[in-house]
């Protein structure tokens, strides 16, 4: 058995298409009749409360709720309800809590908030007896299992199923929709396939202090999970950025000592922007790596529909991760000084 086949966190990898297929299947009908409900509601707005992984999970579910319903989303700024005691108007808002424990107790009281304020309010969340579940109207379960690794992966990409399976049952969506959808746990699977390539690009971060990861439009929040995971796991001091933002000044910093992690997949509307700027970088003595397009050194991904294609291109970004930390001579199933649950007020 080798050292990747022993590690829980490598294991929860790879359960994540069984998850995700799981969640779709006990969930679709659930969360259809959900959506009904919500047509009902008058919903003008989204607000959401999240910490953490769960946070980038928000973060797709705003690009997701703009693209298919045109519905501005707000990630919520839980201090203000616990530190500052302004519980915030939300009026026309349905307010969502993302969390994988739901136990962190300022996502809690700003769901918590805006029931007793009128809003309709949802907690997506792996334990359906947790603060987070009771303080909510309703209850979208992850159906994750227990996730023992420290970092979160399972419930990351069960989270972002969630998110896509509630807006795609919003306003009816067409069957071709949802059923691209089902298929999405089998082109995960393929995904998985880039472990050996993964594993040899991981030497770039062996000696690294630092890295940027970059995307745009439905896969920046990607780019803001790979970065976390890499510094929770190989401690790197590695940023996210729109790649458009990048180029507004940041892009001062490329040189040989900078590794550069494109997310840029197949049929994305702004993969020839991201794939242009990688050569630039490339040109300024960068080394890049490119999860998605079909070019030499990439972590090629199976091609789905952009919308979901969050749930496949994270995949690798998480092998790669794991394969950094081994490659700094780290155990990512201790990553330092964290530990699974953290509740912050």
């Amino acid at each position: 058995m080798t050292r990747a086949a022993r590690s829980v966190l490598r294991a929860e990898i790879g359960e994540q298409p069984h998850v995700v297929a799981r969640v779709l299947a006990r969930e679709a009908r659930r969360t259809a009749a959900l959506a009904a409900r919500l047509a009902k509601a008058d919903v003008s707005w989204v607000l959401i409360a999240a910490r953490g992984t769960s946070d980038n999970a928000a973060r797709y579910a705003q690009y997701a709720f703009g693209i298919v319903h045109r519905l501005p989303v707000a990630l919520a700024a839980p201090s203000l309800v616990t530190l500052y005691g302004r519980e915030p108007r939300v009026k026309g808002a349905l307010v969502i809590g993302i969390s994988q424990s739901g136990r962190s107790p300022d996502v809690v009281e700003t769901v918590a908030a805006a029931r007793r304020a009128g809003a309709p309010t949802l907690a997506i969340v792996n334990d359906v007896e947790s603060p987070l579940a009771c303080a909510s109207e309703w209850v979208l379960p992850l159906h994750a299992g227990v996730e023992r690794s420290v970092a979160a992966t399972k419930t990351y990409t069960a989270q972002l199923a969630a998110v896509a399976l509630l807006v795609l049952s919003l306003g009816g969506r067409r069957k071709k929709d949802l059923d691209a959808l089902a298929a999405i746990p089998e082109r995960m699977d393929e995904a998985l396939g880039v472990e050996p390539a993964a594993e040899a690009a991981a030497g770039a971060f062996a000696r690294a202090q630092r890295a940027v990861v970059l995307a745009r439009g439905l896969h920046y929040p990607t780019a803001w999970e790979i970065a976390l995971k890499l510094k929770e796991l190989a401690l790197l001091l590695a940023e996210p950025y729109s790649a458009a933002d990048f180029q507004h000044g940041p892009i001062a910093m490329a040189e040989k000592d900078l590794p550069v992690v494109l997310v840029s997949p197949r049929g994305s509307r702004p993969a020839r922007e991201v794939e242009a700027l990688g050569h630039e970088l490339e040109r300024r003595g960068s080394p890049v790596l490119a999860i998605g397009p079909r070019r030499r050194g990439a972590l090629e991904v199976p091609r789905v529909p952009e919308l979901l294609a969050p749930l496949v291109s994270i995949l690798p970004g998480q092998l790669l991760a794991f394969h950094a930390a081994r490659a700094r001579g780290l155990d990512p199933d201790r990553p330092r000084g964290i530990r699974k649950i953290t509740e912050t007020r």
